[in-house]
């Protein structure tokens, strides 16, 4: 390779300050424009209100006017964020439309179907407010009293969530749901140790971050809410419930009965796993491990010196299922987020 000589440059005199750089040279490179309706990123807020809306077009503005007329009133600062989960109607398109008349709405828009989870989880992730606020864009909440969720988390420091907790099952199915969410409310209660009123409700207030650590368990699907209750109550978060009505959803539901339930009790399940597995693992062992040791006596009584096989496999269950439990139980410890 070959080099060049570089003259040095002359010196300015000790009294004249060297001359400034270039204005051209200061400006830093501009960032992505904010989305349509957006505040700006300086721009401090209290609440954020995440709005999942799929295929809600005759309806959506409707609940954007109720919710935004309400936090107007409590002079709250706020931002609407309207999520489009990629509907197959004119959802966005109204949107878009209706933003020039709420300063406060921000509209983010997905590219593929997620979940009411995934649009759950990155909303409350992407929240600027201290406090988010879930709800449905169905019409079915009373989202004209969401100011009175935030508040009781104002008033009282000591609280991490507020749930608005339905009086009534306006949902599909219902013969079928209302025992089905019964018997999988109890078996949340069983297991956090917790009496929980409503444990799928989809008005809720948290703060924001409160539920940092939590938001990436959050499953795509509707056991998103279950999930962020279990999570709250399994380490210790204070939660109020607050009784609210609870109408019939406009437009048509989203939710499958069978499979929906049973992600609903699958991730119950999970979620005490993960923070409380001895809760799930050691009660089984244990029975297991009596009936071994009864059938056992049985055996020694009936056929002296002699145990069956289906009492050593018994026994046996038990114990490995209660070392799994204490194993468990060992890595939630030492993982550092409990």
């Amino acid at each position: 390779m070959s080099t060049q000589s570089v003259e040095p440059k002359p010196q300015p005199p000790a009294d004249v300050e060297p001359a400034s750089e270039p204005a051209s040279e200061a400006v830093p490179a501009p960032g992505p424009a904010p989305a349509p309706g957006a505040p700006a990123a300086s721009d401090a807020v209290h609440v954020t209100i995440v709005l999942p809306c799929y295929n809600e077009q005759d309806h959506v503005i409707e609940e954007v006017e109720r919710i935004c007329a309400a936090m107007d009133a409590s002079g709250k600062t706020y931002e609407l964020l309207a999520v489009d989960d990629c509907s197959t109607d004119a959802t966005l398109a109204r949107l878009e439309e209706a933003a020039p008349r709420f300063p406060n709405m921000r509209i983010m828009a997905f590219q593929h179907n997620s979940g009411s989870g995934t649009v759950r989880r990155i909303g409350s992730q992407q929240a600027r407010g201290d406090i988010v606020v879930w709800t449905d864009a169905d019409m079915s909440y009373p989202n004209d009293r969401i100011p009175e969720l935030v508040e009781l988390l104002d008033s009282d420091p000591a609280v991490d969530q507020v749930v608005g907790a339905r009086t009534t099952e306006e949902g599909t199915h219902k013969a079928l749901r209302v025992p089905a969410k019964w018997f999988i409310r109890k078996v949340a209660e069983r297991l956090t140790n917790t009496r929980i009123p409503d444990l799928n409700s989809g008005l809720r207030a948290f703060r924001r971050e409160v539920s940092l650590p939590y938001l990436r368990l959050l499953p795509p699907g509707f056991s998103c809410v279950t999930t962020i209750t279990i999570a709250f109550l399994s380490n210790q978060h204070p939660v109020r419930y607050v009784p609210i009505d609870y109408a019939k959803r406009a437009g048509k539901s989203k939710f499958h009965f069978t499979k929906d339930a049973y992600r609903y009790i699958l991730q119950v399940l999970r979620m005490v796993m993960y923070f409380n597995p001895l809760k799930v693992l050691m009660p089984p062992a244990l029975w297991l491990i009596v009936i071994g040791l009864l059938k056992g006596v049985f055996d020694m009584v009936v056929h002296f010196g002699y145990f069956a096989n289906n009492t050593i496999m018994i026994f046996v269950t038990g114990l490995i299922i209660a070392s799994l439990a204490l194993l468990a139980d060992l890595i939630v410890r030492s993982r550092g987020d409990v």
